[in-house]
Protein backbone atom coordinates (compact mmCIF):
# COMPACT_ATOMS: atom_id res chain seq x y z
CA UNK A 1 0.00 0.00 0.00
CA UNK A 2 1.28 3.50 -0.85
CA UNK A 3 1.66 6.16 1.86
CA UNK A 4 1.09 9.94 1.88
CA UNK A 5 1.56 12.16 4.94
CA UNK A 6 -0.01 15.58 5.47
CA UNK A 7 1.17 17.77 8.37
CA UNK A 8 -0.45 20.99 9.56
CA UNK A 9 1.88 23.97 9.10
CA UNK A 10 -0.16 27.02 10.10
CA UNK A 11 -3.68 28.30 9.57
CA UNK A 12 -5.07 26.57 6.48
CA UNK A 13 -1.62 25.53 5.25
CA UNK A 14 -0.47 21.89 5.16
CA UNK A 15 2.72 20.17 4.02
CA UNK A 16 2.12 17.10 1.87
CA UNK A 17 4.77 14.38 1.55
CA UNK A 18 4.41 11.97 -1.38
CA UNK A 19 7.41 9.63 -1.71
CA UNK A 20 10.37 12.07 -1.94
CA UNK A 21 8.18 14.96 -3.08
CA UNK A 22 6.87 17.82 -0.96
CA UNK A 23 4.13 20.27 -1.76
CA UNK A 24 2.02 22.78 0.06
CA UNK A 25 -1.74 23.05 0.10
CA UNK A 26 -3.54 26.11 1.39
CA UNK A 27 -6.69 28.12 0.88
CA UNK A 28 -6.86 31.38 -1.08
CA UNK A 29 -6.71 34.61 0.92
CA UNK A 30 -10.42 35.12 0.19
CA UNK A 31 -11.11 31.95 2.22
CA UNK A 32 -8.81 32.87 5.13
CA UNK A 33 -5.66 31.17 3.88
CA UNK A 34 -2.32 32.50 2.75
CA UNK A 35 -2.55 31.17 -0.83
CA UNK A 36 0.79 29.35 -0.39
CA UNK A 37 -0.36 26.56 -2.69
CA UNK A 38 -3.35 25.05 -4.42
CA UNK A 39 -6.35 23.87 -2.44
CA UNK A 40 -6.91 20.14 -1.90
CA UNK A 41 -9.87 20.35 -4.29
CA UNK A 42 -7.71 21.95 -6.97
CA UNK A 43 -5.18 19.13 -6.51
CA UNK A 44 -7.99 16.60 -6.90
CA UNK A 45 -9.01 18.09 -10.25
CA UNK A 46 -5.36 18.54 -11.26
CA UNK A 47 -4.74 14.86 -10.54
CA UNK A 48 -7.56 13.92 -12.89
CA UNK A 49 -6.34 16.24 -15.65
CA UNK A 50 -2.72 15.12 -15.26
CA UNK A 51 -3.81 11.48 -15.46
CA UNK A 52 -5.73 12.14 -18.69
CA UNK A 53 -2.62 13.89 -20.07
CA UNK A 54 -0.40 10.95 -19.07
CA UNK A 55 -2.66 8.43 -20.82
CA UNK A 56 -2.93 10.65 -23.90
CA UNK A 57 0.87 10.95 -24.12
CA UNK A 58 1.24 7.19 -23.69
CA UNK A 59 -1.20 6.63 -26.56
CA UNK A 60 0.77 8.99 -28.78
CA UNK A 61 4.08 7.32 -27.89
CA UNK A 62 2.64 3.85 -28.54
CA UNK A 63 1.66 4.97 -32.04
CA UNK A 64 4.88 6.86 -32.80
CA UNK A 65 3.20 10.28 -32.79
CA UNK A 66 5.19 13.24 -31.44
CA UNK A 67 3.54 14.62 -28.31
CA UNK A 68 4.85 18.16 -28.89
CA UNK A 69 1.88 20.48 -28.49
CA UNK A 70 -0.16 18.08 -26.36
CA UNK A 71 -1.99 19.93 -23.60
CA UNK A 72 -4.95 19.04 -21.42
CA UNK A 73 -7.17 21.64 -19.78
CA UNK A 74 -10.09 21.52 -17.38
CA UNK A 75 -12.88 23.82 -16.35
CA UNK A 76 -14.58 22.75 -13.16
CA UNK A 77 -17.06 23.92 -10.58
CA UNK A 78 -18.41 22.88 -7.23
CA UNK A 79 -21.84 21.24 -6.95
CA UNK A 80 -24.67 23.53 -5.88
CA UNK A 81 -26.12 21.06 -3.38
CA UNK A 82 -24.81 19.03 -0.44
CA UNK A 83 -22.55 17.32 0.28
CA UNK A 84 -19.76 19.71 -0.71
CA UNK A 85 -18.00 18.24 -3.75
CA UNK A 86 -16.82 18.91 -7.25
CA UNK A 87 -19.95 18.94 -9.39
CA UNK A 88 -18.66 19.21 -12.94
CA UNK A 89 -15.36 18.81 -14.74
CA UNK A 90 -15.00 19.48 -18.45
CA UNK A 91 -11.68 18.27 -19.85
CA UNK A 92 -10.29 19.27 -23.21
CA UNK A 93 -7.38 17.58 -24.94
CA UNK A 94 -5.36 19.76 -27.29
CA UNK A 95 -3.95 17.10 -29.59
CA UNK A 96 -0.61 17.62 -31.28
CA UNK A 97 -0.66 18.67 -34.92
CA UNK A 98 0.66 15.26 -35.98
CA UNK A 99 -2.35 13.29 -34.74
CA UNK A 100 -4.27 11.96 -37.76
CA UNK A 101 -8.05 12.55 -37.58
CA UNK A 102 -8.72 8.82 -37.80
CA UNK A 103 -6.97 8.45 -34.38
CA UNK A 104 -9.09 11.06 -32.53
CA UNK A 105 -11.68 8.60 -31.20
CA UNK A 106 -9.04 6.12 -30.04
CA UNK A 107 -7.08 8.84 -28.22
CA UNK A 108 -10.27 9.97 -26.46
CA UNK A 109 -11.14 6.39 -25.52
CA UNK A 110 -7.71 5.74 -24.01
CA UNK A 111 -7.52 9.10 -22.19
CA UNK A 112 -11.01 8.70 -20.73
CA UNK A 113 -9.99 5.43 -19.09
CA UNK A 114 -7.13 6.85 -17.03
CA UNK A 115 -6.70 5.51 -13.50
CA UNK A 116 -8.08 8.61 -11.76
CA UNK A 117 -11.16 8.74 -13.99
CA UNK A 118 -11.70 5.01 -13.45
CA UNK A 119 -11.49 5.67 -9.69
CA UNK A 120 -14.29 8.22 -9.97
CA UNK A 121 -16.47 5.95 -12.08
CA UNK A 122 -15.84 2.97 -9.78
CA UNK A 123 -15.10 4.64 -6.42
CA UNK A 124 -12.57 3.12 -4.04
CA UNK A 125 -13.40 2.08 -0.51
CA UNK A 126 -12.39 5.00 1.73
CA UNK A 127 -12.06 4.51 5.48
CA UNK A 128 -11.39 7.49 7.80
CA UNK A 129 -10.41 6.86 11.40
CA UNK A 130 -8.29 8.16 14.25
CA UNK A 131 -4.70 6.93 14.49
CA UNK A 132 -3.23 5.36 17.61
CA UNK A 133 -1.83 7.89 20.04
CA UNK A 134 -4.66 10.38 19.72
CA UNK A 135 -5.48 11.96 23.10
CA UNK A 136 -8.78 10.79 24.50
Amino acid sequence: MEHIRVDHVDGHQFAVQIRDHSLTVDQPESAGGGDAGPTPTELFVAGLVACVAHYARAYLARHGIDAAGLAVTADWSMADDRPARVGTVTIGIEAPAGLPPERYDALLAVASHCTVHNSLVTPPTVTIGLSAGVAA
